[in-house]
């Protein structure tokens, strides 16, 4: 797949820096185990837009009955479903065999819930709803970092310095292969 251009802005250059261009294997991407990740990944951020939806909408619904929603909880969100569907992107990328992609999703996806959870714990920051739809963000959140974080999927988008390491090693297991270490 060619690198992504809008208005003329290399968009994977800007969003994974050197490592922009680089992608993985094409047989990495086909093996069925990557395509049943990417498959659990998309699943559970669509889990993820509706639980953002879902806020949002009680916000709305809330605020025309008559209560009051703090401003906290409007920014959330907001922002939080804005995040999910960036995810997406991310996702996007990294189904397309972009490092980039698969690192940046994965890194969110490990980051996002323990700030989630840390927050919750803030009291009266947010109405308790907020907090139970946060609970539930957060434990999406680890079930894409879990996808993303098998043993699979951590060769298969190995990075560019580990990847030029595998290649380098010697493919057998001979006898000339190990130094005997006389001690």
């Amino acid at each position: 797949m060619p690198p992504l251009r809008i208005l003329g802005v290399d968009i994977d250059r800007t969003f994974g820096g050197r490592h922009g261009h680089f992608t993985v294997d094409q047989h990495e991407l086909e093996h069925p185990k990557t395509q049943r990740a990417f498959q659990w990944v998309y699943w559970i951020l669509l889990a993820e837009v509706a639980v953002g939806v879902a806020a949002v909408t009680t916000a709305v619904v809330l605020q025309v009955g008559g209560s009051e929603v703090p401003f906290a909880a409007w920014f959330r969100g907001v922002v939080v479903l804005l995040m999910t569907l960036t995810l997406f992107f991310f996702a996007w990328r990294a189904r397309h065999g972009y490092y980039w992609g698969y690192q940046r999703l994965r890194l969110f996806s490990q980051i996002f819930p323990v700030v989630t959870l840390v927050v919750a714990t803030v009291p009266g920051l947010y109405p308790y709803w907020m907090v139970v739809e946060q609970i539930v963000f957060a434990v999406l959140m680890i079930g894409v970092a879990d996808v993303l974080t098998n043993d699979h999927m951590r060769v298969a988008f190995a990075s560019p310095k580990r990847r030029a390491e595998l290649r380098a090693e010697p493919e057998g297991d001979t006898p000339d292969d190990f130094q005997q270490n006389p001690s």
